[in-house]
């Protein structure tokens, strides 16, 4: 079964500085139709303006994974960590026992367009920790390429969670397949582009969990870029 979440029913504001999406329930926007899939919790789309951003503040007990679609975003945490994401960077922060962070637009010029991720970890009071890496786009055109899993599988980043995060650049009229265990499910997000899934189609910004499958099928049109959780 497959359960479209259209882009253009989230949850949005628009703080000038900040344009925010949100798939499930997020701060001021609450939709006990949409609080979390399985241990998948926040999906946020953020555009932020040249030099804005969020000043410091906290987390706990929470896998924050942030993916940057376009133009380059600014990290330091209170763990000494300083680093700038572009396209392709992956950062994981394993919240645990509480960090501090800020992320900011690194550009005086151009937008920074990105995914903030909350996967629930497995149990609370894990200790903090950090790791980002790169994925290049021509080792995600025409293939799955893994993000993040439990115990950093395929080189991709750690999270405490049976979770496993892919991406692909899906390459117009190409099938990708993706098997699926039994009892688990997916939620595949169309970061860009036109994404097809089992036959249903997602335009950029839509999501859409599946439960009951064997496997996905996955279609693009023009380099679309596909974000698939498979979760426990």
């Amino acid at each position: 079964m497959i359960t479209l979440r259209p882009g253009s029913e989230r949850g949005h504001f628009d703080f000038g500085w900040l344009d925010t999406q949100h798939s499930f329930s997020f701060g001021t926007y609450q939709d006990a139709r949409h609080e979390r899939f399985r241990s998948l919790r926040v999906l946020n789309e953020d555009r932020v303006q040249p030099g804005q951003g969020f000043g410091t503040h906290g987390h706990r007990d929470m896998e924050i994974l942030t993916w940057v679609l376009s133009g380059a975003l600014a990290h330091e945490d209170s763990q000494g960590n300083r680093d700038t994401l572009k396209p392709g960077d992956a950062q994981r922060m394993t919240a645990g026992t509480g960090i501090r962070h800020s992320e900011f637009n690194a550009s005086n010029r151009e937008l920074v367009h990105f995914l903030q991720i909350w996967v629930l970890p497995e149990r609370e009071g894990l200790q903090p920790g950090y790791e980002q890496k790169t994925f290049r786009r021509e080792d995600r055109l025409g293939r799955f390429a893994l993000i993040a899993s439990r115990g950093g599988r395929k080189g991709s980043l750690h999270w405490n969670q049976d979770v496993d995060l892919w991406s692909a650049v899906l390459e117009e009229g190409r099938e990708l397949g993706l098997p699926l265990a039994p009892g688990r499910a997916a939620w595949v997000q169309a970061a860009s582009g036109t994404v097809e899934v089992n036959g249903v189609t997602l335009a950029a910004g839509d999501g859409a969990s599946v439960e009951g499958v064997t496997g996905l099928s996955l279609r693009g049109a023009g380099n679309a870029e596909a974000l698939v959780f498979d979760l426990a």
